[in-house]
């Protein structure tokens, strides 16, 4: 008996070392096991356009979510905002959308961050004019009546245009018009010009509109250049919780966008072929938009600056979107986008 029980003490021992072994080995530095995804069937809320959403369309038709062992589900939503009170809610932890709506988030005390940023989009928040309104230079604005959302991000642009050459805006009418109504409107001649986003701003020109200006380009007469007027970022974020409990995952999502950036990037034709349908845009159209984004995931001053900067913050408090102004550490999280490529980490986070 004592011969049988000595054998058995000897097999548990080596049992146990056996998994304290393999425990061991399998633990990454995060503290999950071998670096496989801790959930492999997940749901990616996105938005129907362009700028948002481009590369997890590509990640998912080119298959590079199933090469990091993903089976996602694209939910793409119409209206950007609406995602808000879905990561707020809890329904949508992972997701697409920009830097300005997590700054309002953590502002509101939603756990959420970003962890990587997809495309400088500030050149497809821009400015037309209709084609009657015989506005060429930035004092041709006063007296002129422009169509503009409520709240929208491109007033940004249009503040420091305005500041630059000392446009009066007292003098230009605003008309709180949605970016179709103001289509419209600027097609029926009842504004002078329409402020607004992609595939707005295209259609718009399609109408015979003339592009004035964007967060990134003057298009002005005699003042046609390059400019620093906005930054915004379309941004991968996730809640805190669902990042606690998944880096992984959150990782496999990182490289599989990162691989979809690289395609768009080298292989524009084919990705306007297959974005077109999805985003229900013609190839022309959507060749126009994608021109107009810097698809990019590297972490700049530009991100870093243009996610806390007093233009910014200074706009979110006067249009009353945040009522404090929260760390950069609040609502960015680099960690996980380093251990995926630590090269597109350029800028630190602001304390």
């Amino acid at each position: 008996m004592k011969k049988y029980l000595s054998i058995l003490v000897v097999c548990v021992v080596m049992v146990l070392a056996a998994c304290g072994k393999d425990s061991s080995k399998d633990q990454s530095s995060n503290g999950s096991t071998d670096g496989k995804p801790e959930k492999t069937e997940i749901e990616l809320v996105g938005v129907r356009d362009a700028q948002i959403s481009s590369q997890q369309i590509i990640a998912d038709k080119k298959g590079y979510f199933k090469e990091e062992g993903l089976t996602v589900k694209n939910k793409l939503i119409e209206s950007g905002p609406d995602i808000a009170p879905l990561v707020s809610g809890g329904s949508a932890p992972i997701s697409l959308q920009t830097n300005f709506m997590d700054i309002i988030l953590a502002s509101n005390g939603v756990k959420v961050k970003i962890v990587a940023p997809l495309a400088q989009i500030a050149g497809t928040q821009a400015v037309v004019a209709g084609p009657k309104a015989n506005i060429s230079s930035p004092k041709d604005l006063e007296g002129k009546t422009i169509g503009i959302p409520s709240g929208a991000d491109v007033q940004i642009a249009i503040n420091k245009m305005a500041a630059e050459y000392n446009v009066d805006m007292k003098k230009v009418k605003v008309a709180n018009l949605a970016p179709s109504d103001a289509l419209a409107a600027l097609q029926n001649g009842s504004v002078d010009a329409m402020a607004a986003w992609e595939p707005f701003i295209t259609k718009a020109i399609g109408e015979g509109g003339k592009l004035l200006f964007s967060g990134t380009k003057s298009y002005l007469e005699g003042n046609e250049k390059d400019v620093d007027w906005m930054s915004v970022h379309s941004t991968l974020q996730v809640t805190d919780d669902y990042l606690k409990e998944n880096p992984n995952t959150v990782k496999a999502v990182i490289r599989s966008l990162e691989k979809a950036t690289i395609f768009i990037n080298d292989h524009r034709e084919e990705a306007v072929k297959i974005l077109a349908p999805e985003l229900h845009l013609s190839e022309k159209e959507l060749t126009e938009i994608m021109n107009r984004n810097v698809y990019n995931m590297q972490v700049d001053d530009s991100f870093i600056n243009g996610s806390n900067g007093k233009t910014v913050t200074d706009y979110l408090m006067n249009t009353n979107n945040i009522s404090k102004v929260p760390s950069q550490s609040d609502y960015i999280n680099l960690s996980y986008l380093k251990e995926v490529n630590k090269e597109l980490v350029k800028a630190d986070v602001k304390k």
